[in-house]
């Protein structure tokens, strides 16, 4: 790892808070899944194409944090078992109506926003630009999608 000039030691914390990044998407991207197939109502067309553009780009995440934790010449985390242990977010019902779902999503963004700058200072104690670099990258675009999330809302009520 010398040709990335980091410290293996300062990288530990990053790596570590990367893999509970990985188990939050997991679970965040299997709740999408959940919410693509079971949307029903008037808002269905809208919701089905969101939830399926929604877990697409988490799906991309995923491999890509797990990439940066192998490039930090660590192991990622891979098991279900191990993400339900570590993951700051829960599993939901697969009977919900468009707007709980929406909610739940909105509480799910701020426990990975909360996630994000936790990787966040550690790859900056770490010195680790490469990491904050993406993990900067993936807090713009989830909050932008929280905003979106948040402006459908409204027009529920």
């Amino acid at each position: 790892m010398s040709y990335l000039n980091l410290n293996p030691e300062k990288t530990e914390k990053t790596v570590e808070q990367l893999n509970i990044l990985l188990a939050d998407y997991h679970l965040y991207y299997q709740k999408l899944r959940n919410f693509h197939w079971n949307v029903e109502g008037i808002n269905f067309f809208d919701l089905h194409a969101k939830f399926e553009e929604m877990y697409d780009d988490a799906k991309l995440k995923i491999d890509e944090i797990a990439e940066r934790i192998l490039t930090l010449r660590h192991k990622p985390v891979s098991n279900l078992s191990e993400y339900l242990k570590m993951t700051n977010i829960s599993e939901s019902d697969n009977n919900l109506n468009d707007r709980k779902m929406i909610d739940i999503l909105l509480s799910d963004h701020g426990k990975i926003l909360n996630q994000l700058r936790t990787v966040s200072k550690a790859a900056d104690l770490g010195e680790d630009e490469g990491t904050l670099d993406f993990i900067g990258t993936y807090i713009a675009e989830l909050e932008k999608t929280s905003w979106m999330l948040e402006v459908w809302t409204k027009k529920l009520k």
